[in-house]
């Protein structure tokens, strides 16, 4: 008996083992198989328990049916009726030169000087850097010259009578420039200049080279913006009777700031305005007046005793003067902003 329970459990024990090694062993082939996509090697009834999608493979055949998503119904919409829009034109941003004519140009280069071809300038030399036009040119030049130059800017042409006095350039004795000289006595610098022409020059026979930058505006004329030629006036400041005057930007409660170059028929000074100023502001300054005392303005009074030059100003007002009973003429470029 004992035999018997001894031979019957020695078999269980094995049929156990041999089924678990089946087990192990069938597992990883399956993987491998699902993995590599190898095609099953089985057919008909060794199928029928596996599922092909939702259903088992006896049921489909073996083919996986994929479920198909219904499609909506569309319903035909009525056609809309379309407005015909007026043509649209593409809009392009201006140039610099349909919103202000006054551009900044630059130039750079190297000359060699010619005879000077004004009138009693024969012995001179001059190298034209901006030639005349009838616009105003306000600019910065700088200079490297092979000896010390003058600096040339011409104002006009002038009117018939507006010679009068202060130096003129002209190449015909017809055609009649105002004529600023100003002599740095330098072959290199730098000059902020307004004019309708632009020149360097010596008084020598010999020509010479100059290299330059400038840049520079060509402004058409305006109330700012002036070439012109004024004889002076008696002046109309009170305690300033025996002077003379001559307004180039009259008062305005606006304040202007700009370039002038001048040329006159004497020296004279530069004068800009500065208000009119509120009551109790007149403390001391230099204070000018058209009507004994009710309206006054500060005084900027500068004396560079010469006939000729370049100033950077601002004020609510530009004029030059003298102190003398005797008119003079001026002749000027200037260039301003307010």
């Amino acid at each position: 008996m004992t035999r018997k329970i001894l031979t019957v459990l020695f078999l269980t024990t094995i049929l156990m083992t041999s089924a678990i090694a089946v087990s192990i062993e069938l597992l990883p082939q399956a993987d491998a198989a699902k993995s590599a996509g190898t095609p099953s090697q089985q057919y008909g009834s060794a199928t029928k328990d596996k599922v092909c999608g939702d259903k088992l493979c006896s049921e489909t055949g073996g083919k996986t049916k994929t479920p198909s998503v219904p499609k909506k119904e569309e319903t035909p919409s009525e056609p809309k009726e379309v407005t015909p829009s007026e043509p649209v034109s593409e809009k392009v941003a201006p140039s610099m030169e349909k919103i202000d004519h006054a551009i900044w140009q630059s130039a750079s280069g190297t000359i060699k000087s010619i005879q000077d071809p004004g009138i009693g300038h024969e012995d001179h030399q001059l190298a034209i850097i901006l030639p005349p036009s009838d616009k105003v040119y306000k600019g910065l030049f700088s200079y490297d010259a092979s000896e010390p130059i003058q600096l040339v800017a011409l104002h006009g042409p002038l009117a018939a009578g507006e010679d009068n006095g202060q130096p003129i350039w002209t190449p015909d004795g017809e055609t009649k420039f105002a004529l600023t000289l100003i002599d740095p006595q330098s072959d290199m610098g730098s000059w902020i200049f307004t004019g309708n022409a632009l020149a360097v020059h010596t008084m020598n026979k010999e020509p010479f080279t100059v290299s330059y930058s400038v840049s520079y505006m060509e402004n058409e004329m305006s109330d700012t913006v002036m070439t012109g030629t004024l004889d002076s006036m008696q002046d109309p400041g009170t305690g300033h009777e025996s002077h003379q005057l001559a307004i180039i930007l009259p008062p305005s409660d606006k304040t202007y700031s700009g370039v002038l170059t001048y040329s006159a028929s004497e020296p004279i000074q530069l004068v800009a305005l500065h208000g009119p100023l509120a009551a109790g502001e007149d403390m001391g300054q230099k204070i000018w007046t058209p009507d004994d005392g009710k309206t006054k303005f500060a005084l900027t009074f500068v004396d560079d005793e010469t006939n000729m030059g370049t100033w950077a100003f601002a004020g609510n007002a530009l004029a030059v003067h003298t102190m003398n009973e005797k008119e003079f003429t001026v002749s000027y470029s200037v260039v301003a902003g307010q």
